[in-house]
């Protein structure tokens, strides 16, 4: 069996629910504190094993890209000015993978963005994370808990999480028979099913393990909805030739692709470090002290 070394991140969206932020900026690169949101995916694909980071990008991108080359000019200017850990600090970025980009000419859906990195995937197993989705388990990454099921079964494996039956129509949902604590080997998918017909509240969260019979099975694939090659739809198709498992994923999840989570994410990023918790501490107690008088 050969081990899943590569990671695919779809990062071509234009970021539409952030705008105006997100006009000259792309929505992977919003700091949490003072990281960028991709860089905490890289991290956990890295903690994972993953060596070859495949970003699936777009023109209005470049920032990315920028983000995890090096910077000789800065780095003279941060040794001159006598900052030296800071380049230790931006040195490390660049040196934790190899980073390689590929083009999403079109963006056709999540399914086409897998599928446009097929020449740098190969006949391999790969990791695919969304890049609004931080997983936070210091002792076992998230993507790190799918690669385990996968070096046990062989096939594909979808991250999950429970979610409430009114949530259901914001989410892939799985249905599926339960073999162990948290794993499923999937029956069907339903794409964001109405909340009175879904079959589960097992839901689909950004991490994926995936064998590279999803490719042949994606050119395979109509487009659908929205005119769209949705990934759901190629896995489905997928399920009626091999196995498919899901894996409830143990971790914090923040959802940083809407307004209201990615603001959550910074409060409680902000909460956990040394040197912002006691500020941020107090100000949500003068706050909320406030809005009592108000």
């Amino acid at each position: 069996m050969k081990e899943v070394k590569k990671a695919v991140i779809p990062v071509a969206g234009f970021g539409t629910r952030f705008l105006p932020a997100t006009k000259a900026t792309p929505k992977e690169m919003m700091p949490i504190v003072d990281k960028p949101i991709i860089q905490y995916i890289v991290e956990e694909a890295v903690a994972s094993g993953i060596e070859t980071i495949i970003f699936v990008t777009g023109r209005h991108k470049r920032a990315i890209e920028d983000h995890f080359d090096y910077s000789p000019e800065l780095e003279y200017s941060l040794m001159k000015s006598g900052k030296e850990e800071y380049v230790e600090i931006i040195r490390q970025i660049s040196d934790m993978a190899d980073f390689v980009f590929i083009r999403q000419k079109e963006q056709l859906g999540l399914g086409h963005a897998v599928l446009t990195a097929e020449p740098l995937v190969g006949d391999e197993p790969f990791a695919v994370l969304l890049g609004d989705e931080l997983i936070i388990n210091e002792e076992k990454p998230g993507i790190s808990q799918l690669i385990e099921v996968y070096q046990k079964f062989g096939k594909s494996v979808l991250g999950t999480t429970e979610v409430s039956k009114e949530e259901t129509n914001k989410y892939g949902i799985v249905d599926g028979n339960l073999i162990e604590e948290g794993i499923r080997l999937v029956n069907y998918l339903v794409e964001k099913p109405d909340p009175s017909e879904a079959p589960s509240t097992s839901a689909i969260i950004g991490r994926y393990i995936l064998t590279p019979n999803i490719f042949e099975s994606l050119k395979k694939t109509p487009f659908g909805k929205g005119g769209e090659l949705q990934l759901t739809d190629a896995l489905m198709n997928l399920r009626g030739k091999e196995a498919i498992y899901s894996k409830d994923i143990e971790g914090v999840r923040h959802d940083t692709g809407n307004k209201l989570g990615y603001i959550k994410a910074i409060i409680d990023f902000a909460l956990e470090r040394e040197d912002t918790r006691d500020f941020v501490k107090d100000l949500i107690l003068q706050k909320a002290d406030q809005l009592k008088g108000s």
